[in-house]
């Protein structure tokens, strides 16, 4: 038990910093800007986007919510992580940048299979 409290922590601290303090932070700025334009997304929805994250993020990190909340950030992040992936390859084929959503996603599987180990 106590390490999948360890993995939980860790795999869900990742995900929080990368996919809720790093878009609350440069959700706004020309590179993030330029970043949704060459996928071919409105302008819209970089922001929206951002505003999904960071809430998602705030689910899986604070200890309050739990269940049904935590099981629908896991499933925004899961969706959100494979159509990055599909936007890349579509954009701009098979290069290294689509092993990010990747990685991210295997962090996301490591930190949603420890939380189910600790839930039960």
């Amino acid at each position: 038990m106590k390490t999948a409290k360890i993995i939980y922590w860790i795999t869900t601290s990742i995900i929080f910093l990368l996919e809720g303090v790093m878009p609350a932070f440069t959700s706004t700025s020309q590179m993030a800007k330029d970043s949704i334009s060459h996928l071919g997304y409105p302008s819209y929805f970089g922001l929206m986007l951002a505003v999904f994250k960071v809430v998602g993020a705030l689910v899986l990190i604070i200890p309050f919510f739990k269940g049904r909340y935590k099981e629908w950030a896991y499933a925004g992040f899961g969706i959100d992580f494979i159509a990055a992936l599909v936007s890349l390859w579509a954009v701009d084929g098979f290069s290294g940048i689509i092993l990010f959503p990747v990685i991210m996603f295997g962090i996301l599987t490591a930190s949603y299979l420890s939380y189910q180990k600790i839930k039960s």
